[in-house]
């Protein structure tokens, strides 16, 4: 195996892991936003179908879902990372 394999390699790897972690973080956007439909914005707006209160629903689906993706994310290499313990 020469060096520009293990670079072919290495750079799928890279690759792969990146799109894993987009599809984690999309998927983790769409189910937060997906529970935040169920919240009654009537207690925080005046006018709970309104453009700001939507944005609002967008902002905290994006926070949230991003810190949810980040929680899985760290998860599963927190996992891969356990059977060095076993080694």
């Amino acid at each position: 195996m020469g060096i520009d394999q293990m670079v072919n390699d290495a750079q799928n790897a890279t690759g792969t892991i990146a799109l894993f972690s987009i599809v984690v973080n999309l998927f983790s956007i769409v189910f937060v936003w997906y529970i935040l439909q169920e919240i009654k914005l009537d207690v925080f707006f005046k006018f709970p179908r309104s453009p700001k209160a939507r944005m609002f629903q967008v902002v905290m689906a994006v926070v949230i879902g991003h810190g949810f993706a980040g929680f899985i994310l760290d998860y599963w290499n927190w996992t891969k990372l356990l059977r060095y313990f076993v080694e």
